[in-house]
């Protein structure tokens, strides 16, 4: 077992492109100015002559990343979500999604666990606009070790990558040495009959002690990772449609077109369930630190425990 530890994920990026750049050469790191905070700084001081900094320029950095990927390089495109997702759109889906291109975007500071930055930095749609480009994939990891091999993973693959990091820090739990990173499956990290809670990043520490609120009530709650948000698991949630009594999805996004909306979308045409939503509700963030915020907005353990609860009831 891996040692636990609290870091960010993104902290796992910048450490994982020094270990990928040091095996494929074909690797290039881009950066709007925001390499101390994207954490891609890392392979700028090993690799200073492989990294490119487009300065606050979003939308040319994508551009350029299109580039060096149709010149047959591997391009990692780094700087927050807000404008790696909102900004750049548009050169994200002509430049790179239409052509598909393969450029890793890597996507920090997303979601309210920005925190103090408050609401113009914190992304809370980027789910909806990369899962919107045809052939883009959407990763969204958990913890430090998960996105390690989320970040290798997207760079075995082929096409436009979209991964989602997180600007805070939280502990470890995926600490199994062994364990992989398989892109479109979701993970089961605890067995239950009465309901499903399926999360994404960081809230799934917090859904985990939503069942252990839950289990002290005698609900069985099932609880599954998705840690690729584009392809779903649809197998692994048509299971948990038919086995349960209904799904609670948790993450720290718009609840009215992110994970849970793709995921009440798709059981709609094939396996229809009962499913509620833990997330941002049609309003904007504000400044605040991470926890109190997830408070303020009703996405701690004992609100998903609430969820559960009334859908039982239901």
């Amino acid at each position: 077992m891996r040692e636990i530890i609290k870091k960010a994920t993104r902290e796992a990026y910048g450490d994982t492109l020094v270990e990928l750049g040091k095996e494929h050469k074909e690797i290039v790191v881009l950066d709007a100015d925001l390499a101390g905070a994207t954490k891609s700084g890392n392979f700028k001081k090993v690799f200073p002559l492989r990294f490119f900094d487009c300065g606050i320029a979003e939308g040319n950095m994508m551009s350029v990343a299109a580039g060096l990927a149709a010149a047959g390089k591997v391009p990692f495109a780094s700087s927050f979500a807000m404008f790696a997702s909102g900004r750049a759109f548009e050169q994200v889906r002509n430049s790179i999604g239409y052509p598909g291109l393969h450029v890793i975007i890597g996507a920090s500071h997303a979601g309210l666990s920005v925190g103090e930055d408050g609401a113009t930095h914190q992304c809370l749609e980027d789910f909806a606009l990369m899962a919107a480009i045809p052939g883009m994939t959407v990763l969204s990891p958990s913890d430090y070790y998960q996105t390690v091999n989320a970040v290798k993973a997207a760079y075995e693959m082929e096409g436009p990558v979209y991964i989602r990091l997180c600007r805070m820090a939280n502990e470890t739990f995926h600490n199994d040495e062994n364990e992989t990173f398989e892109v479109g499956k979701g993970i089961v990290l605890r067995e239950g009959r009465d309901v499903t809670l399926v999360a994404t990043g960081l809230l799934v520490a917090e859904t985990l002690k939503a069942a252990d609120l839950l289990a002290e009530e005698g609900v069985s709650a099932r609880v599954i990772e998705m840690p690729t948000i584009k392809p779903l698991d649809l197998p692994l949630l048509q299971a948990a449609a038919k086995e349960t009594k209904g799904l609670v999805t948790v993450e720290d996004h718009f609840a009215g077109c992110g994970m849970g909306a793709m995921i009440a979308a798709a059981l709609a045409e094939t396996t229809p369930a009962r499913v509620i939503k833990v997330g941002v509700q049609d309003k904007f963030g504000q400044s605040g630190s991470p926890m109190d915020l997830f408070e303020a907005y009703g996405m701690t353990a004992p609100h998903i425990k609430e969820k559960a609860m009334l859908l039982m009831a239901e």
